[in-house]
This record gives structure tokens, sequence and C-alpha cells, in this order.
């Protein structure tokens, strides 16, 4: 491994996912160079706020479902980098990563001479570059991409995407993608592209009015909620939920997700509309059901742990938040509940209080290690306990002691009690190498 952890090494050293370089202009140049394997596949494209990497989950696995090879993208990663890129719904081992780094490397060498628009390749970049590298290698029959941020300058933007999948948009990033519903959606909209078809998930009416405008403009067919597909329907079950979608033929009914929350189910009917809308026709009931089969999301609501339990999330915003909560108490109804708690410093992160203070009893808070964008434990547990109070806070240095602490708690509070962490991908990203060191997600 010792290789592969110099791969990673460099890679992380370059401009970081969070800063944005908006031109298309280098990972147009790396794709040339590797003779365009962005088109060597057809295109699924994922935006949103909320709920992208789910979606891209469940569209992935409903492809595989179909008969076809898939190549999922996805940012970020939770323990080691090569989950990034899946092949068939399993991600490039170490080694296959590496393997595709020594093809890729000297070619990314090449356009960091070019310093195009000032600066090299930025990592979210290469990595972009070297997932179009891997589909096209494998072949893949279909790619599934989720979107870095925003759409419009996003590397995978670099895709003509047949299908532009737009998840929830509500206010993150500001910084970068502007301080508006409407300005955020209509960054989010530039990954529909002229004459494909845009998947729309139930908008805010601003955020609607944007994307429809955008389609028009560019001659795009729109699918929103309701007129095609959708959830019509949901009752709670053991291990996930039974739900009810209507797809391109009608209603289908009786279908189990293994996934917590309405928030999953939205994005499972989203899928599907997705998914149909790149296939060309409805899915059959088997179909489906056989997609959700075989879905494996790791930490949305995921259960790691029994005794207590301990539920990882990656929810980091007030609107992802609130439903992480409705989730865990309809699926767990845990009595009381400790939350573990990190954010990065650009998180709205008195939102995120806020939106935990009604349905938390205790709140852990601590900060990721060796991440210049993580919130200062001081200055989150502050914060904290100006919404919380101070008698329902509690400090820690590192995840480690965040996660013994809140299991301490949560021991001593009856068999009832039990365990979420959120705030941060990379919080449940550490807290599940701890748990399980060595083995990664499929």
């Amino acid at each position: 491994m010792e290789e592969h952890d110099r791969i990673v090494a460099g890679l992380l050293a370059r401009w970081p996912e969070h800063r944005v370089a908006p031109s298309l202009a280098r990972i147009a140049a790396l794709c040339d160079l590797m003779a365009e394997p962005q088109r060597s596949a057809p295109v699924v494209t994922i935006t949103g706020t909320n709920g992208k990497g789910s979606t891209a989950i469940i569209i992935d696995a409903l492809l595989r479902a179909c008969g076809l090879r898939t190549g999922r993208f996805a940012s970020p990663h939770l323990v080691d980098i090569a989950e990034r890129i899946c092949v068939d719904g399993t991600p490039l081992t170490a080694e296959r990563f590496d393997a595709v780094w020594d093809e890729t490397g000297p070619l990314v060498g090449l356009v960091d001479e070019r310093r195009l628009e000032g600066v090299p390749m930025t990592f979210f970049e290469v990595m972009t570059g070297m997932a179009f590298a891997a589909f096209a290698d494998a072949p893949v029959d279909a790619m599934v991409l989720e979107v870095g941020m925003g759409g419009t300058w996003d590397a995978t933007s670099v895709a003509d995407a047949r299908v532009g999948v737009l998840t929830p948009i509500d206010l993150d990033h500001q910084q970068y993608l502007g301080d508006t519903v409407e300005s955020i959606a209509r960054e989010k909209a530039g990954i529909v592209k002229p004459g494909t078809v845009a998947v729309m998930a139930r908008q805010q009416p601003a955020a609607a009015a944007v994307i429809a405008e955008h389609c028009a403009r560019v001659g795009a067919e729109l699918v929103a909620e309701g007129d095609g597909f959708g959830l019509l329907g949901r009752q709670t079950g053991a291990g996930g939920q039974v739900i009810r979608v209507m797809t391109g033929a009608g209603p289908v009914d009786d279908l189990f997700l293994p996934l917590h929350g309405t928030h999953m189910a939205e994005n499972a009917a989203l899928a599907v509309g997705a998914a149909e809308a790149l296939i060309g026709r409805p899915l059959s009931r088997d179909t489906i059901q056989a997609g959700f089969d075989d879905i494996v999301a790791p930490a949305r609501l995921e259960v790691v742990s029994v005794r207590p339990p301990i539920v990882l999330d990656t929810a980091h915003n007030p609107h992802a938040v609130r439903a992480a909560l409705a989730g865990a108490e309809e699926a767990f109804a845990f009595a009381p509940l400790v939350a573990v708690l990190a954010l990065m410093a650009d998180k709205d992160v008195t939102g995120v209080l806020e939106a935990l203070e009604e349905g938390v009893n205790t709140l852990v808070v601590t900060q990721v290690a060796d991440n210049p964008r993580a919130l200062p434990v001081e200055d989150l547990a502050e914060a904290a306990r100006g919404i919380f109070g101070a008698d329902r806070v509690e400090q820690a240095p590192s995840s480690r002691d965040a996660l013994a602490l809140a299991t301490e708690l949560a021991r001593g509070a009856g068999d009832r009690a039990g365990v979420l962490v959120l705030g941060s991908v990379y919080l449940a990203g550490e807290i599940a190498s701890q748990l399980a060191p060595g083995v990664t997600h499929r």
C-alpha cells in the first residue's frame, strides 16, 4: 500500500475540491489527450444540494438490474479514495486505481505544464479524468456521474449527459454558487445540455422556474416529479421501507427499499425516473425490485454497531440534518439520542445546530483530523452551547474520543438509547475506519 499512499498523497496535494477554478479547459484538454473517454458510453449526471450520492447509487443499481455494465463516479469518499470510482457497483481496488493513475498521470502532467486559466489541474478534475479512463477501459455501458459542486463549471460537465438529474436545491456553498436559490439553481441547471432530458425532483418554486427556463432555452425535455415519476406512498418496514412509485407505465406497488426515511424514498422515485429516461422505456416491477435489492449506501442512516446502536449519516446542512433526524426517529426511535457532530468551517453551523436541537438529547462535538477546512472543536462547542445549553453539550478533541464518549453515554442511558454520527463525510469516514479498520464499503 505504500505506492497507493504515495499516489493518494500526490493527488490530495493538488488544488482542493472545495475550491472552485471555474473552467472546463483543463478537463477538456485531458479528455482530448485520452481520446475523449467521456463519450464512450451514455451519461447520467446528478446535481442538487442534497441526495446526489444516494440517488446516484440507486440509479446505478437500477441500470445494472437492466443488464447494463455501469461506471459510477462519486465524491467525496469515506475511507479510501478508490471508492470514488466504481465499476458494476464495486469500487476500484487500490491496485486498479494505481494502474489508472499510471496510465493517466503523464497526460495530466502535460496539461499541468500548460497552466490553462492560470492553474494546473485540480484534484477533482484529475479524479474525473481518471474515472472516465477507468470506465472507457472497462468498458461500461452507462456512466453515472455525481457532480462535485454546482453544475455548469463542474468537471463532470465536460461529458454531454443524455440525462441530467436535479435533486432538491437549497442554500449551500453560497460562497461559490451564489447566495440565493435562484442563482444556485442556475448554476446547477447547467448540467442539462441541448436536446437532452432533465429529470427534476420537486423543487422550491424559484428553483423550478429557473430550471424550466433553462430547459426551454436549450431545447431539453423536462420531466418533473409528478409528471411521469414520483413517490405515491410509503410505510416503514424492518430494515427499510415499502414504497409505491409512479413509473412511465403507471403505479408500482410493494417495493422494498433497504433505506430509511422519506427523503430516501423520494430519492428512489427520482432514480426510477432517471433510469427510465436513459433506458427509454418504463421499468418493470421485477427490474426495480432487483435494483433496490442490490443497493449498498454507506453512511446513509447506516447501522454500523448494535451495542449500543451507532448510526452513520453524512448530513451536513440544515435540510439534510432535518431529513436524517426524521428518518432516524422513524426507523430507530432512540430515547435518548446522542449525536456526534463535526462540521467544516464553511457550513451553516447555526442552521445545523438549530436543526439538531429539538431531536437530540446530548450533543458530542468534535473535529475531523488533518483537514484545513475543519471547524475547530472549541468554536463548534461554543456555538452549540449557545443553542443547546451547556448541560447538553460535551466536547471531545478527536472523532475517536467523541465516539468513545457517545458510546459510554448511550450505554448508561438504557436499552433504547442510540448514537447518530453526522455533520461531515470526513467524520463518517473516520468513524467507519475505527469501527472496521481496513475495511471499505462496497
